[in-house]
């Protein structure tokens, strides 16, 4: 069999010698369950790495859940309290915060995109017939450049290891094109004149030209001699003085100094530093906006006075105030909940983006409005329209009234805004109808909560993990009892055991999202069960796995909000600070992350306070540049 062995002196010999008597027959070497390998671990810098997986098995330990029952050998209670003080000391205490590696990213196409449209003022966009119950990519950038893969952190602007492709070049090539003919032709030196000698700018024209745009391009200003340069280049060109403009401006479009973000920034090697005024207006800006700094941002680096705490609030509250904050609702939410899940889910299309748009709206309410974190769980405000506000009762009712166009069945409207007065089965994201239909049936539903909003990660099931047997002929149960006989084995037990309990405490909301439950009723027995509106009996009550009992979805969300408020919270944050930092969090993050959790669960912290803490977070203002210049 495999043995474990670290190399260093980082690594006790009897947590060694308690992971290969336990743990490596299964989980390293042949066989690896559960997605957790303790082979991987040959180095002490294997071990920071992996710190996620020691965390996870000291949990499983401490509440014996590994080894599993039938392991023909047990720890003693004393070797598992061994394992987790070490686990404590070399993880939790020894910690060091440290802000991270400089690792320059590119744009991610959507910032791409953003960023091309503030630097000329519109949109490359196609043209569509669109009905009105349609919705079609306009965009020309969003449908020439590949879609982005989820970085590690799971989101798309996490893009370190996206190399260039020949195809990525040509496309931004093209775009480039396309922008500069139409920018052009907006200044008047329509298309032709960029190859006559006697029209188009003149010498006097391209130097203000590149004097006011190159800056922008690059978001910072040009250093000594660079607009000199150039100049030069043009004028020692052997196309006329638009054309040769054109390609200057064309060759700084496709440059890394563009196409990345933090590659000109000045760099220390080998040191910790703070990043300059330039490139923190960067990260504040493609954070909120994912858009490059506007004109107040960039003055401010300029002059030096972005980096103080009162602009750093003031631009902050501004920059939520911007429509274009709704990134951190279109973009940051819609990876975050997996809204992409709600196309196969609904077929109507009004119906689906009027779902969908109902939980970004929330969002953006959330982080503008200055709401408390735990809002996320349960709020009293909701957005519906006319499509969907079938699911709230009497609250339908503030609505403003809507005229449909003649001859449309169904149209994309807004939603607006209501409070929850009547419908006490809703308020928060978990009931959100768009939520429950992309997440149909109670292990899917209780998943999505569980990785989504409690921030826990799951293994993939197992290879022979088959199905729910089906009714038996004569037989009368309910999913929950056949399900039970196929959860009973003991390698599925484990997570069925986190997931069962939050899936079926939503089992009185069907497949679309409907409310179906009338009242609720104590049997005989003192079981206390709910009633559906066409009386039959619905099992909605659970055990959490630390051992609290609830009856009904209100009585789990009250849980949620008390003794699992800190895992949300955390949750919460950790998903906040990697969309920030466009990367996974690392062991040397754990001090920030506590800090901040600590902060924000005394205080009841809201959503602007942990946008400002992030912004003034040690990873956010400062970066550590590894090894020396080439």
């Amino acid at each position: 069999m495999v043995s474990l062995w670290v190399q260093g002196d980082d690594m006790p010999l009897e947590i060694r010698s308690f992971i290969n008597q336990y743990c490596l027959k299964c989980h390293g070497g042949e066989k690896v369950k559960g997605e957790v390998d303790f082979s991987l671990i040959q180095t002490n810098a294997d071990m920071d790495a992996h710190f996620e997986l020691w965390e996870t098995a000291v949990e499983l330990l401490r509440e014996k859940d590994m080894p599993p029952e039938d392991a023909p050998e047990q720890p003693t209670p004393t070797e598992i309290e061994t394992v987790a003080n070490w686990y404590q000391s070399r993880f939790e205490k020894a910690v060091q915060a440290h802000p991270g590696f400089f690792r320059p990213r590119r744009l991610s196409a959507e910032e791409y995109r953003n960023t091309l449209r503030s630097l000329f003022g519109f949109d490359l966009e196609v043209q569509i017939m669109e009905a009105e119950q349609t919705v079609a990519e306009r965009s020309l950038v969003m449908k020439l450049m590949p879609t982005d893969p989820p970085g590690k952190s799971g989101f798309t602007n996490d893009t370190h290891r996206n190399p260039i492709s020949t195809l990525i070049w040509d496309r931004y090539a093209y775009l480039a094109d396309m922008a500069l003919e139409r920018w052009f032709k907006e200044k008047g030196w329509a298309a032709h004149q960029a190859t006559d000698k006697h029209q188009g700018p003149n010498l006097k024209e391209a130097q203000d030209a590149l004097a006011k745009f190159l800056p922008r391009v690059i978001r910072r200003p040009l250093v000594e001699n660079e607009l000199f340069m150039h100049l030069e280049n043009i004028r020692n060109s052997e196309h006329p003085p638009g054309q040769a403009l054109k390609e200057e401006i064309k060759a700084v479009l496709m440059s890394p100094g563009f196409l990345y973000r933090g590659i000109l920034m000045p760099r220390q090697h080998g040191k910790q530093q703070p990043v300059d005024a330039f490139e923190y207006a960067e990260r504040m800006s493609y954070f909120i906006w994912g858009d490059m700094p506007d004109e107040t941002l960039r003055k401010l680096a300029l002059d030096g006075t972005l980096l103080t705490e009162s602009s750093i609030k003031q631009q902050l509250d501004r920059m939520l105030q911007s429509p274009k904050s709704r990134y951190l609702a279109d973009s940051f939410a819609w990876q975050w909940f997996s809204l992409g899940d709600m196309d196969e889910a609904v077929r109507q299309v009004p119906v689906r983006e009027a779902l969908r748009s109902q939980v970004m709206d929330f969002v953006h309410y959330l982080f503008t409005e200055d709401r408390p974190l735990m809002e996320l769980v349960d709020s009293d405000v909701s957005f519906i329209n006319p499509l969907i506000a079938k699911h709230y009762g009497k609250d339908r009712n503030q609505l403003k009234p809507y005229a449909k166009q003649k001859g449309i069945e169904l149209e994309i409207v807004p939603t607006q805004r209501i409070q929850l007065l009547n419908t006490p089965e809703r308020g928060g994201i978990l009931t959100m109808p768009g939520i429950l239909a992309m997440n149909r049936g109670p292990v899917i539903r209780g998943t999505w909560m569980l990785e989504r909003i409690l921030g826990d990660h799951l293994p993939d099931p197992p290879m022979n993990v088959g199905q729910v047997p089906p009714q038996q002929p004569g037989e009368n149960l309910s999913f929950r009892k056949r399900f039970e006989s196929h959860r009973n084995q003991a390698s599925c037990a484990l997570c069925h055991d986190k997931i069962d309990p939050l899936g079926f405490a939503l089992e009185g909301y069907d497949r679309q999202g409907s409310y179906i439950l009338k009242e609720t009723r104590t049997l005989p027995n003192g079981d206390i069960k709910q009633v559906s509106k066409t009386g039959e009996l619905v099992d909605t009550s659970g055990v959490m796995p630390n051992g609290t009992r609830f009856d009904s979805f209100t009585d789990l969300k009250n849980i949620l909000k008390t003794e699992y408020r800190t895992k949300v919270i955390r949750n919460i944050i950790e998903r906040t600070l990697s969309f920030a930092l466009c990367r996974s969090l690392e062991l040397h993050d754990r001090p920030t992350v506590d800090s901040m959790a600590t902060k924000l669960e005394e205080t009841d912290g809201t959503y602007r306070e942990l946008l400002l803490m992030i912004l003034q977070s040690l990873p956010f203002r400062e970066t550590f540049v590894r090894g020396e210049p080439l």
